[in-house]
């Protein structure tokens, strides 16, 4: 199935586009929203500024996309993979992601607000901050997600849960830039997370749930741990 022949399809009514081979299709700034593409192969698929809202991405490939901009507000996307996309910008408020594959996509800008990324992989994401917008992880559940190595430099994740999540040798301290926005994990839950040789440079951890935590090797440079509970259980 062709562009041309899918958006056809959807004007006239169908939303059902699972299990289709939809390897480099190219949808941009068009609207699908509510459409499912559960268990369909968009692999490399060119889909800027396209709207998904409410859609079904379950199981579905999209390894290598270009999802720039796209709105995926509230959809369903258990188990999708998106190795090695580029979600710059893009909006997955309130959207189920758990256990998606995110190794090494790029989600500067991304707004993952109350999203569930539980048990989801992200290692070495680059979620570092646009020039007009950080990326937006408030309140998501990442609750044994692997986020080793990934770069959340700058990233907003007040009231995140992180309990039991792998965070090794991820960059979560300030960049060297003066006016880099520090990474915000007020009240964040990271009770019994590896953060071993991570990087917390300059980090926001007010509030925070520490108890459990592994922080070997980890830099702790100017760090704001203040109303947190620590590892051992006490506060500084």
């Amino acid at each position: 199935m062709d562009a041309r022949e899918l958006l056809a399809r959807y004007r006239a009514g169908d939303r059902v586009f699972s299990g289709l081979r939809l390897l480099e299709i190219e949808l941009l700034q068009v609207d699908l929203s509510g459409a499912d593409f559960s268990a369909s192969d968009l692999r490399q698929s060119r889909l800027g500024r396209t709207h998904f809202a409410k859609g079904n991405f379950t199981q579905a490939d999209l390894s290598e996309a270009l999802l720039w901009g796209a709105n995926f507000t509230a959809a369903e996307c258990a188990q999708v993979q998106l190795r090695d996309a580029d979600l710059s910008g893009a909006v997955f408020v309130q959207a189920q992601l758990p256990q998606a594959n995110l190794i090494k996509a790029i989600l500067c800008g991304v707004n993952f607000q109350d999203a569930n990324l539980a048990q989801a992989w992200l290692i070495e994401t680059d979620c570092r901050p646009t020039s007009d917008q950080q990326t937006n992880l408030r309140r998501a559940n990442l609750q044994g997600a692997n986020l080793s190595y990934a770069d959340l430099s700058g990233a907003q994740l007040a009231q995140a849960d992180l309990r039991g999540a792998k965070l090794c040798r991820a960059h979560l301290g300030q960049n060297f830039r003066p006016d880099a926005p520090k990474t915000d994990l007020t009240e964040v839950n990271l009770q019994g997370a590896d953060l071993s040789y991570a990087d917390l440079t300059g980090a926001i951890l007010r509030g925070a749930n520490l108890r459990g935590a592994d922080l070997t090797g980890a830099t702790l440079h100017n760090t704001d741990f203040t109303g947190a509970i620590l590892p051992d259980g006490s506060q500084p």
